[in-house]
């Protein structure tokens, strides 16, 4: 029996869409670029390239070929100007029908550090998106929202309806997101979803910079026979979520007809947890085979402030209601984003 995204898939393939990915430059959002193009679908892609990348784009477009890439727009703007995400609604003269948002300054420390920033892009910019979105009558919109507005409540697995106190500004910012998503929806009956995303990782995710997420900082430090830090002890545990599941999440919400999903927030994870100390091990396994020595050892230091310490999703309900069936476990995740992240080693190195 076909899984609800297998049958969606087949039902986008014979009848195309236009969509907007914005942050399609970015790691999350070139996945979804190149997946809707797979699909045939029509992509207006936003970016300004602040966090995303050219070569991300470029990657794309080798991957799906000259025909599919003809299907696909690109817009260089920026969220925080009204204007540019006006523009970025369009494709070929007509309103999109489903946006994607994904544009964001992620990233707890880069909050801590810049706070102002991070606002301007995250609230500022998300609050244009909506308003240009509902001015173009768009029939969902779909946007990234994060795990890390569960904040300080001590609860295990996470259940969307019990938050605590953020812990960083990136928390602040991306429940703001949640509250004017609610009220857009309950003012101008604007239908929308959010996606609490849970350490999302896989090919494209940026393994250099001050902020670089933990699975590619790790892998890239190996694979120069760098010092790998833990925070903490390593007992810290986290939901890792291969980027297929997050595209696949999108995808179904974004098409979601349902009345009774629609206008809420889903845990977008595995519901499951791995330690840092267990992601370091499956990580050096994975690369011995690349010449990384099987007796690496990481060096502990002191946790990181704004951090929580565990953090599982409980994904029955985006499961019930939006048909989710993960198809990615971490092991096998980590399998596909080792060869990409050893292909690109190789090419920076060569």
């Amino acid at each position: 029996m076909q899984t609800k995204y297998e049958e969606l898939t087949a039902r986008l393939s014979a009848k195309p869409r236009a969509w907007l990915v914005t942050g399609a430059a970015g790691f999350i959002g070139s996945n979804l670029v190149e997946t809707l193009l797979r699909l045939g679908q029509r992509v207006v892609g936003l970016d300004n390239f602040a966090t995303g990348h050219q070569r991300n784009l470029d990657e794309v477009r080798a991957l799906v070929g000259a025909e599919q890439w003809a299907n696909f727009q690109f817009v260089e703007g920026d969220i925080r100007q009204l204007d540019d995400c006006r523009s970025a609604m369009i494709f070929d003269g007509a309103a999109v029908d489903y946006v994607l948002h994904q544009a964001a300054l992620g990233s707890v420390p880069r909050s801590l550090a810049d706070p102002i920033t991070t606002d301007g892009v995250n609230i500022g910019g998300f609050l244009n998106m909506l308003v240009a979105a509902r001015d173009a009558k768009v029939k969902s919109f779909t946007y990234a929202a994060s795990s890390s507005t569960y904040g300080d409540h001590p609860g295990l697995p996470k259940v969307e309806d019990r938050i605590g106190k953020p812990l960083s500004p990136y928390a602040v910012t991306k429940y703001v997101n949640e509250l004017y998503a609610d009220v857009f929806a309950r003012c101008y009956g604007f239908q929308t979803i959010g996606l609490r995303y849970f350490n999302v990782f896989g090919p494209r995710q940026d393994p250099d910079g001050a902020y670089a997420a933990v699975i590619p900082k790790w892998t890239s430090a190996m694979l120069k026979r760098e010092t790998i830090y833990i925070n903490g002890d390593g007992e810290t545990s986290r939901d890792f979520c291969y980027i297929a599941n997050a595209v696949q999440a999108n995808l179904l919400a974004a098409t979601c007809e349902d009345e009774g999903a629609l206008n809420r927030v889903y845990n977008v994870a595995l519901g499951d947890r791995t330690t840092l100390a267990e992601l370091f091990r499956l990580i050096r396994v994975n690369l011995q085979p690349f010449g990384v020595a099987k007796d690496v050892k990481p060096v502990f230091r002191d946790f990181r402030a704004g951090d929580v310490r565990h953090s599982q999703a409980d994904i029955g309900n985006a499961q019930g209601a939006l048909g989710y069936r993960p198809t990615h476990r971490i092991a096998q995740g980590i399998e596909e984003a080792i060869g990409w992240y050893v292909r690109k080693h190789r090419e920076t190195h060569a």
